[in-house]
């Protein structure tokens, strides 16, 4: 394996106090600005705590497993982590950083087992793991950051780790139900949110709930962060299937249309697909079931399912879904990070296309 480099003078990640920056987004009340510097320097915390195990005996693993996590993105997780414990009363994360970590491991190893299967070519604007060290390295990369992550977990009780370790096979679970629905465009409504509860939902969900006991909340309030993780989760996954669509390339960092092109079923094609005309509809099953598909098939999956307004009652779920989680944390004292919370809720839904 060799290491692949970043252009020279970029660097890999844009600092936490941008990552932290972008997610209150512009226009936030100086009592939301006051927080970027706590929560950047959380969020460095969690990194630094990640970083302890990612050293391998080998250099080579320990090259893609590095390279996997400077991938990682916006770190949405262990921001909501740190937002939450301390929206719960703590003035420091330093009892959630293994957690935090942990999570954030579990998330880079999803992806990149997803990119192995998706064949994906790149990953945040970088060359995807399987891309840029190879096929057999991206799997042996992605079981690492498992084991890694288990690793981070052991600080924890046993509830927690047994949490962890469910929420994980709720992600395999997840990939097998959407391996069994590729290019199946009669799968259902039903049938999607259960891959995508299990694929992304359930993560989140055990992460906040996990931090909720950590900070000694009752159990209704437990409960209320697992609701509200779940609906952000589900949110987030809506949104992300509108910007494989409907997206900016350059933006995201990948090319559009990998769900079209790897024949997964998301709310997009399955609403799109229930609307068409009995003719448009024969052919968009006809092109969704290519399993190559041309440039131009692509397009015109877009176009039959932007005739349809998908797109529309797709963003009008996701927002359903952010106020849900809005609402299950009310039972959480008032405070800057509470109303946080709810902004990180209804900003992932917001459509950025």
């Amino acid at each position: 394996m060799t290491s692949p480099t970043s252009p020279a003078g970029e660097p890999v990640e844009p600092p936490f106090e941008v990552l932290v920056s972008r997610t209150l987004g512009s226009g936030a009340p100086l009592q939301l600005a006051e927080l970027a510097p706590i929560l950047a320097q959380d969020l460095a915390d969690v990194d630094q705590r990640l970083q302890t195990v990612l050293r391998a005996q080998y250099p080579q693993l320990t090259d893609a497993a590095t390279y996997a996590c400077s991938t990682g993105g916006k770190r949405v997780r262990p921001l909501l982590m740190a937002a939450l414990h301390r929206a719960l009363g703590a003035t420091t994360t330093r009892p959630i950083l293994s957690l935090a970590a942990a999570f954030q491991l579990i998330h880079t190893a999803s992806l990149v087992h997803d990119d192995v299967i998706d064949h994906a070519e790149m990953r945040r604007g970088r060359p995807s793991v399987p891309r840029a060290f190879g096929l057999p390295a991206a799997i042996v990369t992605g079981d690492y950051l498992f084991v890694r992550a288990f690793e981070l977990a052991a600080d924890y009780p046993r509830a927690i780790i047994l949490r962890c370790g469910e929420s994980c096979a709720d992600l395999v679970e997840g990939e097998v139900l959407q391996e069994a629905s590729r290019f199946d465009l009669t799968s259902g409504r039903e049938h999607f949110f259960r891959v995508i509860e299990r694929k992304t939902a359930a993560i989140v969900s055990a992460a906040l709930a996990s931090v909720a006991e950590i900070a000694g909340a009752t159990p209704s309030i437990v409960d209320a962060c697992a609701t509200y993780g779940r609906a952000v989760g589900i949110a987030f996954q809506l949104r992300d299937d509108l910007l494989d669509v409907f997206g900016d390339p350059d933006l995201l960092g990948k090319p559009l249309y990998a769900d079209f092109r790897e024949g997964n079923p998301t709310l997009i094609s399955l609403e799109a697909y229930q609307r068409l005309d009995p003719g448009k509809k024969i052919e968009f099953e006809r092109l969704f079931a290519l399993h190559r598909k041309a440039p131009g098939d692509l397009l015109r999956l877009r176009q039959l399912a932007d005739e349809t307004g998908a797109s529309e009652l797709v963003a009008s779920e996701a927002e359903a879904w952010a106020e849900r989680a809005v609402r299950a944390i009310e039972p959480i004292p008032a405070s800057p990070y509470r109303i946080l919370l709810e902004r990180m809720a209804r900003g992932a839904a917001v459509r950025t296309f």
